[in-house]
């Protein structure tokens, strides 16, 4: 990925557009916001440094766990082929895919579902980002992974994980790498 090319996409990103009305003042604030059904949009720097660690190239198929508000979707369509994104709360789901459609996206594909599951009918994906903190490592996500392939993953208890990055080489040896501490929401083995 092109890091200057994705730092001025990023800034010039608005996330008021990714917010309810009530907290549109706070968007810019470097702080996760809540954003209906006990889910949350993360701080900016944080989306960021995700989609950084994730190198998403041009040619890349990147499976999106948790799809949100469409706030890290937005960021990383233009940096890759194609997403697949996944969320399990129907409205979330819905509100994303509108909003990101009306902003003119098209290179993402939506879906209702159980990101423990990953996508199996679409797999191998080049990359892989998580937005919710898992109590280990799904296997289904690293059978999915593609040789060579990266994947970035919040992993630990509620309330504070380590954000992984997560390779697989040409042989299928994987190697995880610590980035730092943080809280993200629980990573539910369900759909609503």
């Amino acid at each position: 990925m092109d890091k200057k090319s994705f730092l001025e996409h990023y800034k010039s990103l608005d996330r008021s557009l990714f917010i309810d009305e009530g907290l549109k003042d706070r968007a810019h604030d470097d702080r996760p916001l809540p954003i209906g059904h006990g889910q949350t949009i993360s701080q900016p720097s944080l989306v960021a440094q995700m989609t950084i660690e994730l190198d998403p190239e041009p040619h890349h198929r990147v499976l999106e766990i948790g799809t949100g508000s469409g706030y890290q979707t937005a960021l990383l369509s233009p940096f890759c082929e194609k997403i697949y994104s996944i969320e399990r709360i129907p409205e979330l789901l819905e509100s994303a895919e509108e909003r990101l459609i009306k902003l003119g996206y098209k290179n993402i594909v939506y879906r209702l579902g159980n990101g423990y599951k990953g996508w199996t009918e679409e797999a191998p994906f080049e990359r892989i980002i998580v937005a919710a903190a898992a109590p280990k490592v799904p296997s289904a996500l690293i059978e999915q992974l593609a040789l060579n392939g990266r994947m970035v993953i919040p992993v630990g208890p509620n309330f504070m994980q380590d954000l992984l990055v997560i390779t697989k080489d040409g042989a299928g040896k994987i190697k995880q790498e610590v980035i730092e501490k943080v809280a993200f929401v629980k990573l539910i083995d369900s759909v609503l």
